[in-house]
């Protein structure tokens, strides 16, 4: 057995230390992925505030789907505008806007939704959740961060621009 000469280390220190090192290092990364994970989102994606555009980039009468905050943008004939989650309150399911029907149509079940995405058919037993919309310098904004249920169209569901 050698003995420790001053500053030398020996092979079983340093590899002790260099095992020591690696697991810190580990549990570094581990920890600094789980910080990243339980962060909210703050860069406008889904559950905050989702910059949608402007208010002129939008037709009186379109829907436009908003991939980022997963919801579909109504612009309504009278310039007022309503954001609607594109998920069915029948059992969750992403509802597609059909242009062709001239409706969201979830490929599920088959329930049917208009415009403002009251139930037209199916076994869904409500109408579509929607989000609250802020108008701000011209731009569209859509607070994701909750949605809200409805039993029923109100002109009070709208933000006019």
């Amino acid at each position: 057995m050698t003995k420790n000469n001053g500053n030398k280390i020996d092979r079983r220190q340093f590899l002790g230390i260099a095992w020591l090192a690696s697991v810190t290092a580990f549990a570094g990364q581990t920890l600094a992925a789980l910080f990243r994970f339980i962060q909210p989102v703050s860069d406008g994606g889904f559950g905050g505030i989702v910059k949608a555009g402007m208010v002129d980039d939008f037709a009186p009468g379109s829907i436009t789907l908003v991939k980022e905050g997963r919801f579909f943008l109504s612009r309504l004939e009278d310039g007022s505008f309503i954001a609607l989650w594109q998920r069915c309150t029948h059992l969750g399911c992403s509802v597609p806007w059909e242009e062709g029907e001239d409706q969201y149509h979830c490929p599920c079940h088959g329930s049917l939704f208009d415009k403002m995405g009251e139930v037209q058919g199916g076994p869904a037993p409500r109408p579509m959740d929607y989000f609250p919309v802020i108008i701000e310098n011209g731009e569209v904004l859509v607070n994701t961060e909750e949605a809200l249920e409805r039993k029923a169209f109100d002109s009070s569901q709208t933000t006019s621009a």
